[in-house]
C-alpha cells in the first residue's frame, strides 16, 4: 500500500477540509477531521484504544455500532472517551453489523465493535454483506490476552480447543484486510494499515485488538495521530487513451445508444461524470436496480430502472432495442438479471468496471479508472438523442391505482402511491428484501432523496439494523422504511436503539403473512410466520422512555390519517405504522420475476 504520512506537526489549518474516505480515484486524499482530535496531553492518551478512537473520528466516522463483551470492554472505555466519538450500544451483533454497512452507505465508512467469537462469528454475516455491497465498514473485535497466544491454554468464547485463530480465518474470506494486533510495538502500524485499506477498497476490514492493550500508554502514540494520505489510483494514460477511441469509435456508429448505471458507479465515486457523460452526448440512461438512488431520476434523459423482464415501463424496450449499450459498473447477477433472461447481446455492449472497460467481445483495458475514462468519453462522443426520442415516442405515462370503496381493505399499490407523495429532498428510502425491492423501485425519487437496498446478498433483516445505522450517518434526512413482516421477525430487536438515540424514521411494516417473495419463488408451509402484534411489540420495546408512536391501518383512509400524523404532530417521533395486506397482494414485477428466478433454481443437472 503506498500510503505516505504527513510531517509530525501535522496539517496546517488551511489543509484541513473535512475530507472523508476519499476514493483512490480522487486527485489526493488527505484523511482528516472537520475537528481537530484532542491533544495526547498525557499518558494515558498515548494509547492504543484513544490511537484508534481518533484514527475513526478523522475518516468520518462518528458513531460506532457495538456490544459489550469481556474481551473489548477496555476498547470500549476508548471509544467512550473520544470527545467526536458516539458509541451506540446495539442488541445484538448481527444488527450491530448491519448498522455499520447502513451507516457506511450514508457517511462513506462505517464501523462496528464486538467481542472475541462469539460477537466476532455473530457479526460475520452482516460484514459478508458490506463485502458483497462493497461497503467499508471497519469491524473492531477484543481478543484475548497477548499473553495466551501461544500457550495452548483454552479459553472461553471458543470452541474449547487452544486454537485462537477461528474467528480471524472466519473473516478471511469476507474482509479485504484482517490484523490481529496483540503487540505494542507495531500495533500503530497495522490500525493505520487497515483503515487505509479499508477506505482505499471500498470493502470490509478485520481488526482484533487484545484486551489487555488499549489502555497501555506507548511512546509510538505519544503524539495525535497524523493526518494520512492515500496516494491515488490513476490510469495508465496510454490504456486510457486507448479506451476512449475504442469506445469513440464503437459508440459514434452506434445509431440508437444508450447509457445503463450500475452499483459499482458507488466504489468509482463516478456517478457525477456518469450524469455529465448523459449530458454531452444525449443518450437515453437508465439505471439497474441495485444503482437506483446513485443518481438523478429528475434528469430530462432518465428513462427508469432496466431489470430485464421487470424493468420499469418501456425502458426494457429502450435497452435492448439499442444497437449499443455502455454499462458502468455493473453487476450481473441471477437476481439483477432476472433468472439469466436478460435480452442483451455481449457484442453490442461496453462494460466499464471500476478499473477495467470492455468494449464488445474485445479489446480489453485494464488499469482504467471509471471516473476518468468517463469524464474522458464525455469530451468526445457525438451528441445522439435518437433512443431518448424513441423512448419518448412510445411512452405513455403510469395509471393510478384503482378507486377504493370506502373502508375497503387497504391494497399495496395504493400504500405505494401514498409513499410517493412523501418523498422530498429531505426523505431516504430503505427498502427490505422481498415484494418492497420491487415496489420501492417504481418510486420516483425527488432531487437529492436517498435509496438503499441490499440486493447482491439479499439477507432477509437487514433493513432494521440499516435503518438504524443509516438514520445515524444522515441525520439530515427522514428516512422511510419499507419492512415485509417475516424480515422484520429476524432482527426487530434494535427498535430498542432506535429509540435511544432519538431517531424520528418511518417504518412501514407491511404484514402480509410470510415471506412473500420466497412463496413466489417456491411455495411450501415453510413460508407462513406466526403472525405478532406488531404495533404492541413496538409499544412494548417503547416503553414509555422516548419518542415513538404506532399505529395499525386497514384501508386507506387510516393510511392516510396515519401518514398526516406522521408528518405533522408525531414528525420528531419514531413512527411505526402496520400496514394490513392480503398475502395474495404483490407486485406484477414480483410475480415475473419469482418465476424466472425459480425456473433457473430448478435447471436440471447437465448430463455428465
Amino acid at each position: 500500500m503506498d500510503t505516505r504520512i504527513g510531517s509530525v506537526d501535522g496539517p496546517s489549518p488551511a489543509a484541513v477540509n473535512g475530507a472523508v474516505g476519499c476514493p483512490a480515484s480522487a486527485p489526493g486524499c488527505p484523511i482528516m477531521s472537520s475537528q481537530p482530535a484532542p491533544a495526547a496531553g498525557s499518558a494515558k492518551d498515548a494509547s492504543l484504544g484513544r490511537h484508534l478512537a481518533r484514527r475513526l473520528v478523522q475518516v468520518g466516522v462518528s458513531d460506532v455500532f457495538a456490544v459489550p463483551g469481556d474481551f473489548n470492554l477496555t476498547l470500549l472505555d476508548d471509544l467512550v472517551a473520544e470527545p467526536g466519538l458516539n458509541l451506540v450500544g446495539c442488541c445484538n451483533e448481527l444488527n450491530a453489523g448491519y448498522a455499520a454497512d447502513g451507516y457506511a452507505r450514508a457517511r462513506g465508512v462505517g464501523a462496528c465493535a464486538v467481542t472475541f467469537t462469539v460477537g466476532g462469528l455473530s457479526v460475520l454475516n452482516a460484514i459478508a454483506g458490506a463485502y458483497s455491497e462493497n461497503l467499508p465498514v471497519i469491524c473492531i473485535a477484543g481478543g484475548p490476552n497477548s499473553n495466551d497466544y501461544g500457550t495452548n491454554r483454552i479459553l472461553h468464547h471458543t470452541i474449547g480447543i487452544p486454537d485462537f485463530s477461528q474467528e480471524l480465518r472466519c473473516f478471511q474470506t469476507v474482509t479485504c484486510h484482517q490484523a490481529v494486533v496483540n503487540n505494542l510495538d507495531d500495533a500503530h502500524e497495522q490500525i493505520d494499515t487497515a483503515i487505509a485499506t479499508a477506505l482505499r477498497e471500498s470493502k470490509p476490514v478485520y481488526l482484533s485488538i487484545s484486551c489487555n492493550l488499549p489502555g497501555i500508554p506507548h511512546p509510538t502514540f505519544s503524539r495525535d495521530p497524523v493526518p494520512f494520505f492515500l496516494a491515488p489510483r490513476m490510469s495508465n494514460k496510454m490504456g486510457l487513451e486507448a479506451a476512449v477511441e475504442a469506445t469513440v469509435a464503437f459508440l459514434n456508429k452506434a445509431v440508437k445508444p444508450v447509457l445503463v448505471g450500475g452499483p459499482k458507479l458507488r466504489v468509482a465515486k463516478a456517478a457525477k461524470a456518469f450524469v455529465d457523460l448523459a449530458d454531452a452526448s444525449g443518450y437515453a440512461y437508465a439505471i439497474m436496480p441495485s444503482a437506483k438512488g446513485l443518481v438523478p431520476e429528475t434528469h430530462p434523459h432518465f428513462i427508469g430502472t432496466y431489470w430485464g423482464a421487470v424493468s420499469t415501463a418501456f425502458c426494457a424496450e429502450i435497452v435492448e432495442s439499442a444497437d449499443a449499450y455502455l454499462f458502468a459498473g455493473p453487476i450481473f447477477n441471477d437476481y439483477s438479471s432476472v433468472g439469466y433472461s436478460f435480452l442483451l447481446k455481449k457484442d453490442k455492449a461496453i462494460i466499464v468496471q471500476p478499473e477495467r472497460v470492455i468494449v464488445g467481445n474485445g479489446p480489453a483495458f485494464g488499469c482504467v479508472m471509471m471516473k476518468e475514462y468517463l469524464s474522458e468519453l464525455a469530451k468526445r462522443v457525438k451528441k445522439n438523442t435518437t433512443a431518448y426520442e424513441n423512448y419518448k415516442r412510445i411512452f405513455v405515462p403510469e395509471g393510478q391505482p384503482l378507486q377504493g370503496e370506502a373502508n375497503e381493505a387497504l391494497r399495496v399499490n395504493v400504500l405505494f402511491k401514498h409513499i410517493q407523495k412523501m418523498l422530498t429532498g429531505d426523505s431516504a428510502v430503505i427498502a427490505e428484501t422481498g415484494d418492497s425491492w420491487f415496489n420501492c423501485q417504481k418510486l420516483k425519487l425527488p432531487e437529492g432523496c436517498g435509496y438503499e437496498f441490499q440486493m447482491q446478498y439479499g439477507s432477509i433483516g437487514w433493513s432494521v439494523g440499516a435503518l438504524l445505522g443509516y438514520a445515524q450517518g444522515a441525520n439530515d434526512k427522514r428516512v422511510i422504511a419499507c419492512i415485509g413482516d417475516g424480515s422484520f421477525q429476524v432482527t426487530a430487536q434494535d427498535i430498542s436503539t432506535m429509540l435511544r438515540c432519538a431517531q424520528n424514521s418511518i417504518i412501514f411494516l407491511i404484514n402480509n403473512g410470510g415471506y412473500t417473495i420466497e412463496v413466489e419463488i417456491h411455495d411450501g408451509p415453510y413460508n407462513v410466520i406466526k403472525n405478532w402484534n406488531y404495533t404492541g411489540l413496538v409499544d412494548a420495546i417503547h416503553n414509555g422512555e422516548g419518542k415513538c408512536w404506532t399505529a395499525k391501518v386497514k384501508c386507506e383512509e387510516e393510511l392516510t390519517a396515519a401518514i398526516a400524523t406522521a408528518l405533522g404532530e408525531k414528525k420528531d417521533s419514531l413512527c411505526f405504522i402496520e400496514v394490513i395486506a392480503h398475502k395474495d397482494d404483490t407486485s406484477k414485477e414480483l410475480l415475473e420475476w419469482g418465476s424466472r428466478v425459480s425456473a433457473a433454481n430448478s435447471r436440471p443437472p447437465n448430463p455428465q
